[in-house]
C-alpha cells in the first residue's frame, strides 16, 4: 500500500474457500450483502478462493470498475492458516497487478475475536431451541434434517 491510509473510495471483498455446493456459495453472497449493510465502505463484493465464481480476481476487477482505489480483502475464515498466509495474498497480488495505483490489504481472519464467542453461543442456543421445537432450522440446516439430537444409544431423540 502507498501509505497507512486507504485511498477513497474503498472496496471490500469478503472471500471464502469456495465450494462445489451451490447453496454454500450462495450463502457467501447473502453474507456479503449483510456486510454491505454494516460497513462504511461503498463497494462490497463476494469472492471464492477456488472452486466457484466470482473468483478473487473477478471481485477485485469489479471493485475497481465500481471506482475503488483501495481494496480490502476479508477472509471469511475462522483461523489463520495456509490460505490466509499464502494462497489468498498470492491471488490478490495477481489480481492487483492488473490495476496499477490501486492499493490493497488482506485483513486477518476472525481468529480469537471476542465476538466469535457470542456467535458460537448464539448458534448453539438456536440449535437447542430447534430440537426442542421452539425455533425453525437455521439457514445452514434448513431442509437437511441434520439438526437433531442423537441419544446415547445412537438413535435420534424424539422431537417436541
Amino acid at each position: 500500500m502507498s501509505d497507512a491510509h486507504p485511498q477513497e473510495p474503498v472496496g471490500l471483498i469478503v472471500v471464502d474457500h469456495g465450494s462445489r455446493r451451490t447453496e454454500s456459495n450462495q450463502m457467501l453472497e447473502v453474507m456479503a450483502g449483510m456486510v454491505a449493510e454494516v460497513v462504511p465502505y461503498p463497494i462490497v463484493e463476494a469472492a471464492h478462493m477456488e472452486l466457484a465464481e466470482p473468483s478473487i480476481a473477478t471481485a477485485f476487477d469489479a471493485c475497481v470498475a465500481r471506482g475503488a482505489r483501495t481494496v480490502l480483502v476479508s477472509p471469511y475464515f475462522l483461523l489463520p492458516g495456509k490460505h490466509w498466509r499464502q494462497d489468498i495474498p498470492a491471488l490478490v497480488e495477481e489480481a492487483a497487478a492488473r490495476h496499477p495505483g490501486v492499493d490493497y490489504l488482506v485483513v486477518a481472519p476472525f481468529g480469537l475475536h471476542p465476538l466469535m464467542a457470542e456467535v458460537v453461543n448464539a448458534r448453539v442456543e438456536h440449535c437447542l431451541a430447534h430440537v426442542r421445537g421452539e425455533a425453525d432450522e437455521c439457514e445452514a440446516c434448513a431442509g437437511t434434517g441434520t439438526c437433531r439430537m442423537v441419544t446415547s444409544a445412537g438413535a435420534p431423540a424424539p422431537t417436541a
